[in-house]
């Protein structure tokens, strides 16, 4: 089975389980008897003693579940989905490796007899189901955005195939190549295809970088990833690149990250990452069972090891539902450190400021706030419902509060005002503009 074709059949057994959950349905689930089990057992050694990464950890694993089956601990689950969650549970439990695993799946089974079948047209169909449900799905690809400040964002949950999703991820990082800063998000992204890990590297570098090896212990063979020499469109080398984690972050996810921490290309922001560093294949195993087998494991060039079972650290440790904000402020006071020139400067700042109200907004209690209605010339600052309200000569604004005496408006990002206070009483308004400029408007009533 080829590498490309082994990712793609990890993502249907995601989405396989995802609709069964989504429909409330259960695959039919056959009794096993004792030597039905058997038979099971003694394919999964064979498949884990020839496979398996490591070949002391396949022949412990294949000394536990003999011992089990022989000691009828496996004797209970009958039913070939509950034999198989045992049989998963014990591989997981002797080899602490989070891409192993065994499921009873009759339908990903025999989609994947059909891709490996005599029958082209079998495989054709199958193929082009897999293919539509990724397009659906954008290849996992949720958002590219610019940011106020010239900082890009980009959210995706897998690295699916360049074969199928290169167009996509081009797309994606043309979109973003002249971005000052970006912000990758993989707080959800569970790994994929090493060829787009490869892919979307490379948009970050000027030159060839020696990113991973992967070695097989089957074929004692090890295959090199370097950043590609040519890319469609610009590439975002000399952008600051700024990566989130979770601990849901996993494989080639976590290849991605630590490749980048270990070239010193990006910050990594939120939790340690799961720890799974090691390829997957997939066998089927007595028809309707699957094995996913970890084959090969990744080599950095830089440390000489990987994350397995330790996980990616990240630079700066906060909760992965905090690391946005973190990153998104630190991009734009590094890019106001390095600022020259007055007017992007004062971007910066204007963003800032928002953004340090986030961490702890103000509270202005109603007596405050009533303080400030009026009229200021063309301006009308009225108190509605428990608050501020703005209107010049158009629509009507809530004010939120980012100190006692400045507020933004409610829906309009590029202007803010602040209320002048000589004596106790509210004097004037100011109209601040996000490049800069400011008006007074004195109260006048």
């Amino acid at each position: 089975m080829s590498k490309t074709l082994r990712w793609i059949v990890i993502i249907i057994a995601l989405l396989a389980l995802w609709v069964a959950l989504a429909l409330g349905q259960e695959p039919a689930a056959p009794t096993l008897d004792a030597a039905k089990k058997q038979a099971i057992i003694d394919e999964i050694s064979s498949l884990l003693n020839k496979n398996y990464i490591f070949a002391e950890t396949a022949k412990r694993m294949e000394e536990a579940l003999r011992s089990r089956l022989k000691n009828g601990d496996f004797g209970k689950f009958d039913a070939a989905p509950a034999f198989a969650q045992a049989v998963s549970g014990t591989l997981l439990e002797v080899s602490k490796d989070g891409h192993i695993g065994f499921v009873f799946n009759p339908a990903l089974a025999e989609d994947i007899r059909r891709l490996n079948g005599r029958s082209e047209e079998e495989a054709k169909k199958v193929r082009e189901r897999q293919l539509l449900e990724a397009r659906r799905n954008n290849f996992g690809f949720r958002k590219v955005e610019r940011l106020a400040g010239n900082i890009g964002y980009l959210d995706f949950r897998m690295f699916a195939s360049p074969d199928e999703a290169g167009a996509t991820a081009v797309a994606a990082m043309n979109f973003l190549a002249y971005c000052d800063a970006v912000i990758v998000d993989l707080r959800q992204n569970g790994g994929g295809d090493p060829a787009q890990i490869q892919l979307i590297s490379s948009y970050f570098f000027p030159e060839p970088v020696h990113l991973n090896d992967l070695y097989a212990r089957a074929e004692d063979r090890t295959e090199n990833y370097w950043t590609l020499p040519y890319v469609p469109g610009p590439r975002a080398a000399a952008a600051d690149l700024y990566i989130l984690t979770s601990a849901r972050t996993f494989s080639g996810a976590e290849e991605f990250t630590y490749n980048m921490k270990n070239l010193n290309r990006a910050t990594v922001i939120g939790e340690t990452t799961g720890g799974g560093a090691h390829p997957t294949g997939t066998r089927i195993v007595q028809h309707d069972f699957i094995l996913r087998v970890p084959y090969a494991r990744a080599i950095n060039p830089v440390s000489k090891t990987n994350w397995e079972g330790t996980g990616v650290t990240p630079d700066i440790a906060v909760p992965a539902a905090q690391a946005f904000d973190r990153a998104y402020a630190m991009a734009v006071e590094k890019l106001a450190g390095k600022a020259t020139d007055p007017q992007r400067k004062a971007e910066y700042d204007w963003i800032l400021t928002g953004e340090k109200v986030k961490q702890n907004p103000p509270r202005v209690d109603a007596k405050a706030l009533k303080a400030y209605t009026g009229v200021y010339g063309e301006r009308k600052v009225t108190f509605e419902d428990g608050a501020l309200y703005y209107q010049r000569t158009g629509p009507k604004y809530r004010l939120i509060p980012m100190t006692a005496t400045l507020f933004a408006l409610d829906g309009l990002d590029s202007f803010r005002i602040e209320f002048t206070v000589k004596d106790g009483t509210t004097v004037g308004l100011v109209g601040i503009y996000e490049d800069g400029n400011r008006d007074l408007s004195p109260r006048s009533k």
